[in-house]
């Protein structure tokens, strides 16, 4: 497949059939596919998290994880206490080996869970 077809192929459809053919990639652990359409949706539908959330985890399984990380604090911003984008954002930063800085994450993130520690 050349760019111009590759490109098409993921961009084809409706809203509602890329998310579908992404879900369908990203549970057959085809990542990158998976990630090469949820690019486009997520500029269509900048402000839906669900999308943004599986592009996040796209990247992060797929070790794009500067990408990733962009992604998961985009919805951080947006959403404070959306607790899954926290523990992907502290996940995200341990596996670049900055695990001071995903030690505050990964807190919120439990305590929004309401994980909270035995005392």
């Amino acid at each position: 497949m050349n760019t111009t077809q590759d490109t098409t192929y993921y961009a084809q459809g409706t809203p509602a059939e890329r998310w579908e053919r992404a879900q369908l990639f990203f549970e057959a652990k085809d990542y990158a596919s998976a990630a090469r359409v949820l690019v486009g949706l997520v500029e269509e539908v900048p402000e839906q998290t669900g999308p943004r959330l599986l592009l996040a985890r796209s990247y992060y399984h797929s070790a794009q994880l500067r990408r990733a990380e962009a992604e998961l604090r985009t919805i951080v911003e947006r959403d404070p206490v959306e607790h899954y984008a926290r523990l992907m954002l502290g996940r995200t930063l341990q596996r670049q080996s900055r695990h001071e800085e995903a030690e505050s994450h990964l807190r919120i993130a439990s305590a929004l869970a309401g994980d909270f520690e035995q005392v």
